[in-house]
């Protein structure tokens, strides 16, 4: 990083409410903790417009068979892959719709690869490996603004008329002409330079509203239950027959019944409970629906 972006930088500002965290107690410095951590909040409030645009982006891109892909580096990289990874078995979704790239691959989740960042070129060269189109959309991470890996990835999307998204934590310096920009000005880090505290919790938070929010755009979620959740363990299977039970209003045994009748999806099961058909007519009813559990139901509500 050049010393004129150092200084531009709010991610590597020194903290003057945190200079002398080296010689104070293990219970001041929690505290300490706490109390900066409490400003991610407020920041976050206030780009929640910016958020909203990015989510409507990012479900006009599902919708058209697009994909939604994050790209970042170092910790940011590591946020998006976190995130994109906890979408099949929550959403019920491809691992292809949502796409964590880090700089460096898979060997940087585990350890730093050494200027991997530090290369423009490799951003679009990891698009273009993934076939990265203009129905997809590009949210790229990096607190400052300014690496170059994602800024070369957001440059090729944009030349190819793909809609791009800048997740940031600088509110200094030259960025990247987004489509939309996120700059969560969650000020200087409690240790100067270590964005994975304050500005990655920051991304995570925001990151966890563009996934979690389109999918529940996308018919992935009915009231506030997750009835495309992928029941692969113990403790999923659980979940599954209670959210049949709640939503489709039946006791365990006869939630049970629904769920091996229609082979474990949810959305079928509460269907054929609520609605007393069978697996079939259900199927079409929920066909019908666009998949989205509440409109088969003969609900009402805003898409």
């Amino acid at each position: 990083m050049a010393e004129k972006e150092i200084v531009q930088a709010l991610t590597e500002a020194r903290n003057p409410r945190t200079l002398y965290i080296d010689r104070i107690s293990t219970r001041d410095a929690v505290k300490s903790f706490i109390k900066e951590d409490k400003s991610i909040y407020s920041a976050i409030e206030a780009c929640q417009e910016s958020i909203a645009k990015a989510i409507d982006l990012t479900f006009s891109a599902f919708t058209k068979g697009g994909r939604l892909i994050y790209i970042g580096a170092g910790t940011s990289g590591r946020l998006g892959v976190l995130d994109a990874s906890e979408c099949p078995p929550t959403f019920g979704v491809s691992p292809n719709m949502v796409v964590g790239l880090i700089a460096g691959g898979d060997k940087a989740l585990r350890e730093a690869v050494e200027g991997a960042e530090d290369n423009k070129k490799n951003g679009e060269k990891d698009l273009i490996k993934i076939n990265f189109s203009n129905n997809d959309i590009l949210v790229g991470i990096t607190a400052s603004g300014t690496t170059p890996y994602v800024v070369g990835a957001l440059q090729y999307a944009k030349s190819i008329g793909a809609n791009t998204v800048l997740l940031c934590c600088n509110p200094y310096g030259e960025l990247f002409d987004a489509d939309v920009l996120i700059n969560v000005a969650v000020g200087p880090e409690v240790i100067a330079g270590s964005t994975r505290l304050k500005s990655g919790t920051a991304c995570k938070m925001v990151l966890n509203m563009i996934s979690s929010i389109s999918m529940i755009r996308m018919g992935k979620v009915y009231e506030n239950l997750m009835v495309d959740v992928q029941a692969t363990n113990s403790k999923l299977r659980k979940r599954a027959l209670k959210i049949v039970m709640e939503a489709g209003r039946v006791p365990n045994y006869e939630a049970e019944a629904k769920l091996f009748d229609s082979d474990g999806d949810l959305k079928l099961a509460i269907i054929m409970a609520r609605l007393d058909v069978d697996v079939e007519k259900a199927r079409n009813i929920l066909a019908n629906a666009n998949g989205y559990l509440f409109k088969a139901l003969g609900e009402t509500g805003y898409i």
